[in-house]
């Protein structure tokens, strides 16, 4: 193996940061969407719970990787008819845009269930308390509900984002140079798949041990309190 990998070395590195960037800002809208449909199925309106069903079974029904494709070709005659409309027919989005939409859409669909899952396991006993103590149905979350559904949501969460990492690897279908797209051009030129390949794997690797390491103390920080009530 050449060590310099050919000249590709600060290629792969700045794939290995776009990686970074597209998984958290995924993981950022993905939360938001998780969170909402989460509260919309544990919601007593029929309607808000017929559409968190919907999200949620639907995203979860179609692969990844159709979903950055169709979010990416899709969109090509809105964003042209947006453009028209503000005077810029050159108007289109950007691969890393449709791969945060889409990889953030899967992320927040699966988050949905991890939420309400944790919603549900907090006893209701807690929000009666809540209102007894005179509280706002907005404090009651926020200060009672929050921090116990994310202590009990973290590490399906966690799952979750260590899933979401690897599938950013999807992304480069449509040109987005990240490490596989860089990976896969070094291929190209040098003709060694195996090279590449194993360091795209390695690089993976490690930005998972670094994203399991984050969510170790995490949720260590998470359980400080349940763990000295529970002494």
């Amino acid at each position: 193996m050449n060590f310099d990998l050919y000249g590709f070395g600060p290629a792969l590195a700045a794939g290995a940061l776009m990686t970074v960037k597209l998984a958290l800002a995924a993981l950022c809208l993905g939360l938001v969407l998780g969170l909402a449909g989460a509260l919309a199925k544990t919601s007593p309106y029929k309607l808000l719970q017929w559409l968190g069903g919907t999200y949620s079974t639907l995203v979860r029904g179609i692969p990844e990787l159709l979903w950055v494709l169709l979010i990416y070709f899709g969109t090509v005659n809105l964003m042209r008819a947006l453009g028209e409309w503000f005077g810029n027919p050159d108007l289109s989005l950007s691969a890393f845009a449709a791969g945060v939409i889409a990889l953030g859409l899967c992320f927040g669909a699966y988050a949905t269930e991890v939420f309400r899952g944790a919603i549900l396991a907090i006893p209701k006993g807690h929000r009666e308390a809540g209102v007894a103590l005179g509280l706002s149905k907005f404090r009651i979350f926020t200060r009672l509900i929050m921090p116990q559904m994310w202590r009990i949501a973290l590490p399906g969460l966690g799952n979750l984002f260590m899933i979401l990492m690897k599938d950013t690897a999807l992304v480069s279908v449509i040109g987005l140079e990240e490490i596989m797209r860089h990976a896969q051009i070094g291929v190209t030129v040098t003709k060694q798949p195996f090279t590449f390949f194993m360091v795209a794997a390695f690089m993976y690797l490690g930005l998972t041990v670094l994203a399991m390491t984050g969510m170790y103390f995490l949720e260590k920080r998470a359980a400080r309190g349940f763990a000295r009530s529970t002494q």
